[in-house]
């Protein structure tokens, strides 16, 4: 690996603090995996901390692969199991409420009260409500 996929920078642009410790922390690593000595660990992480420039950072890692990269392990949500009296979907009640309620518009309506209009509003929010209901 030539060093050119890490993420220090390019050429003769200069590092910060922050890139100087992410090259010794990858020496480390490095050197714990048994790829470099305690001597050649101890060489490369000195001249890390002195690097001005991000070619400085990245001749040290020429001989060296690029860090493993750790995939994080995808865990299936638990499957929902429904509680006793829990209803799944639209609950049976729903209907018997929105029949009430129209029975209840159209009688005030014929009495001369203005709330007939709710009816179509209930009615396509309702039908709404179980299409989203649905689509769980």
């Amino acid at each position: 690996m030539n060093g050119d996929s890490r993420s220090f920078p390019r050429d003769g642009i200069r590092v910060s603090d922050d890139d100087r410790d992410q090259a010794v922390a990858e020496l480390s690593e490095h050197f714990q995996s048994g790829r470099l000595t305690q001597d050649e660990f101890e060489d490369r992480s000195g001249q890390a901390l002195q690097a001005r420039t991000g070619n400085d950072l990245r001749s040290l890692f020429t001989d060296l692969p690029a860090r493993p990269v750790f995939a994080v392990p995808q865990v299936a949500a638990p499957e929902t199991v429904p509680v006793a009296g829990q209803h799944r979907g639209f609950p049976r009640v729903i209907p018997l409420a929105i029949a009430a309620f129209i029975v209840a518009s159209l009688v005030a309506h014929g009495s001369g009260q203005a709330i007939g209009w709710l009816v179509p509003v209930l009615v396509v929010g309702l039908l709404f409500a179980r299409v989203l209901v649905r689509r769980r």
